[in-house]
């Protein structure tokens, strides 16, 4: 398997099974958000709410979760965002393109950064995925 981590990051890649072992060879910090179960933008919020750690005062829209994700100071210099059951968030097309949209926009911001900022999706049987 290839480790995404020996690479920049580039778009939504498919998350490694053993993500901790690599990100922290790499010196890259790990945080995850289970989308199981998330059906709206409600609860897509409240998931990265708590996968986050974020405070009561994350305000829960596309601009505050970019806002999150591009700040140097809630979100290290070398940052991996893992996505679990993401499979399960893609039934929904309309909120999963806004979700990625806003993800891909905050790579791209941390890259002009000179940060990175991994997107990995993270499914039940991720070895017979391709992105």
């Amino acid at each position: 398997m290839i480790n995404v981590f020996a690479a920049e990051p580039e778009g939504l890649q498919q998350a490694p099974h053993e993500i901790r072992m690599l990100a922290a060879g790499h010196q890259v910090s790990v945080r995850e958000v289970s989308l199981a179960g998330v059906r709206d933008k409600d609860g897509l919020m409240l998931a990265f709410l708590s996968g986050l750690g974020l405070t009561q005062t994350f305000g829960r829209n596309w601009d505050a979760l970019y806002d999150v994700l591009t700040d140097p100071e809630q979100v290290s210099g070398r940052f991996a965002l893992v996505l679990r059951d993401y499979d399960s968030l893609r039934r929904h097309r309309h909120l999963c393109a806004e979700l990625e949209s806003v993800l891909l926009d905050a790579q791209q911001a941390a890259r002009e950064q000179g940060r990175r900022l991994w997107l990995l999706a993270e499914e039940p049987d991720s070895d017979t995925r391709h992105w």
